[in-house]
């Protein structure tokens, strides 16, 4: 089976769980023909997911998320008023996915939330059929636990969600636990790389800090100075910034680096992140603690952080007050074992999902003309 990856590049979340799913695939015979990830102006490629992913990777320009300057929130007026300027080049870039899905010729699709992705399946209704991958189509399922006072901010969330999977043939919701499938939507494990199977954890006494925005930082800065006693390791996404930069003897700036963040996880204390699926579910399968905090305006990750702490991942902040992770370290109970238990089920589900959709469907049965399908006479 010939498979092509659609990716939204914003982040790491998707970026990764697209190299997972590419050695599962690859592990069972299967072959990842081409790359497509939809990238905003300014942004890279991580250089990981070039080296991982062993296959060319072509990009073209995508809507993303925009954020206030000055502001470390969302700007969701920002977001709709800039890209709906920027009209034209989605334009080029939907036709650019078309040529190479012509090129390519695969025999199944899959989207990792990207939203050119489900407009490209509805508006050229290509051969392969498409399979759509992100925890956020867990927010569709009936029995998810939502904020309250949120349902406008739900509205708007799902209504991203199906664009992304317009026509597809089924929805893989990735879940921190079980959940029952609902119609064409089947929640599924976490989508884990190998490489992070093969660590080893130790409890070291730095805390590990992902940033999907670097203008986030000034509030780490700021806790930092009353606490600089407590050694802080993070990753921010800084246009032009240096690999690592050492602030002082407790204090350390890296560039996103996948196998360094890997590393750094490996023997944190505990894991300080914005809330996105990737981390916490990377987090939780070592046995580290998890403070989560949604970016402001961010509706989405405040779903996951709340999903994430009624799976037991730790506890959700406001903004980055880290004193809310150290004071929950001496009671934390971390559900490692079960949640490793449920992401064990990973690489079977995820095969057979797949090769179900991929499978030729039945021709249908022509009637007769003339005459009924069921005759009440017989």
């Amino acid at each position: 089976m010939k498979i092509l990856f659609l990716v939204q590049g914003e982040g790491r979340g998707h970026l990764t769980q697209a190299i997972a799913l590419s050695q599962i695939v690859r592990r069972a015979g299967h072959e990842v023909v081409a790359v497509l990830v939809g990238q905003a102006e300014g942004r890279e490629i991580p250089a990981f997911f070039r080296e991982q992913m062993q296959v060319p990777i072509h990009s073209f320009s995508s809507p993303s998320l925009i954020y206030h300057k000055k502001k470390a929130r969302l700007d969701l007026a920002g977001t709709f008023a800039t890209h709906s300027r920027q009209a034209g080049r989605y334009l080029k870039s939907l036709r650019y996915i078309h040529e190479r899905v012509q090129q390519a010729q695969p025999d199944l699709i899959v989207n990792f939330y990207e939203l050119l992705g489900g407009l490209y399946n509805f508006l050229y209704r290509p051969a392969a059929p498409l399979v759509c991958i992100a925890h956020q189509y867990l927010l569709l399922h009936p029995h998810f636990s939502f904020p309250k006072k949120s349902w406008l901010d739900r509205q708007l969330v799902n209504l991203n969600t199906r664009l992304t999977a317009l026509g597809a043939r089924r929805r893989l919701a990735l879940s921190f636990r079980p959940l029952s499938h609902a119609g064409t939507l089947a929640v599924v494990p976490p989508l884990l790389r190998h490489d992070l199977r093969q660590l080893r954890p130790t409890q070291g006494t730095y805390l590990l800090v992902y940033m999907t925005h670097h203008s986030l930082s000034q509030q780490i800065l700021a806790w930092h100075r009353q606490h600089p006693e407590v050694p802080l390791h993070c990753f921010w996404d800084k246009p032009n910034a240096a690999e690592e930069e050492v602030l002082d003897e407790t204090l350390t700036f890296h560039r996103i680096n996948g196998p360094k963040y890997l590393r750094l996880m490996e023997g944190c204390r505990a894991l300080v992140t914005t809330a996105g699926f990737e981390s916490v579910c990377e987090a939780m399968y070592l046995g580290k603690p998890v403070l989560m905090v949604p970016v402001p305006g961010h509706f989405e990750q405040a779903c996951n952080a709340l999903d994430g702490v009624l799976s037991g991942a730790g506890a959700t902040a406001s903004t980055f007050d880290l004193s809310v992770l150290t004071q929950l370290l001496p009671y934390y109970r971390s559900p490692q074992r079960e949640f490793r238990t449920w992401c064990q089920q990973s690489e079977y589900v995820f095969v057979r999902q797949l090769e179900e959709v991929a499978k030729p469907q039945p021709a249908a049965v022509p009637t007769p003309t003339g005459t009924l399908a069921w005759d009440p006479a017989l």
